[in-house]
């Protein structure tokens, strides 16, 4: 039987008294979006799937230290976004170096041929998926879920200016990986 609860934050409080039906039910309003999140920042389906169970475990452990000062939604965001960093350090793959200390961040113009490909969602998913983990971290973060470099630096501990740096990258990087992918559906056709 589910319990309705009247709001986000009489669910909050019921979960932080240990509520098992509760807390069932703020996975499940979250755990999609927060998988999604995962899979997007550590590159594979089984650890993104553990990932996200270590971040559910954590913000049920640490939800008495929710103060409500943002949404729910938004501080287990921030845990699982944390959460990825963590594991993406641990395999020590966070930054591709960086040998220039200073870039210039303006995108190449895109030729023709780039602006014309047809993409498929599933094709531009797979293609960022083969970004370097620096990269593909911080293009995630930057694209996907809308932080800022400053954000981004804050979060993953870089220099803001590698976190622009390994964006451009992560672009320029994405524009080939999708121009070889074009090019080799053309050459089977």
């Amino acid at each position: 039987m589910k319990i309705a609860y009247k709001n986000e934050q009489t669910l909050v409080e019921a979960c932080k008294k240990g509520d098992r039906s509760a807390q069932f039910q703020l996975y499940r309003q979250y755990s999609d979006a927060m998988f999604n999140v995962c899979y997007r920042m550590v590159g594979n389906r089984e650890d993104a799937e553990d990932v996200l169970q270590d971040t559910f475990m954590s913000v049920f452990k640490n939800l008495k230290q929710f103060r409500s000062e943002s949404t729910i939604g938004a501080w287990i965001k921030r845990a699982t976004v944390n959460k990825c960093i963590n594991f993406l350090k641990k395999r020590r793959l966070l930054t591709v170096p960086v040998e220039e200390r200073t870039l210039k961040m303006v995108d190449e113009p895109t030729s023709r041929d780039e602006t014309d490909l047809s993409l498929s969602v599933d094709t531009i998913r797979r293609a960022v998926m083969e970004l370097p983990d620096g990269y593909r971290v911080v293009f995630s973060l930057y694209m996907f879920e809308g932080y800022d470099h400053s954000e981004i630096s804050e979060i993953t501990g870089i220099e803001v200016s590698t976190s622009k740096s390994q964006l451009n990258r992560a672009k320029k990087k994405l524009r080939k990986l999708l121009k070889e992918n074009d090019d080799e559906k053309r050459q089977t056709i």
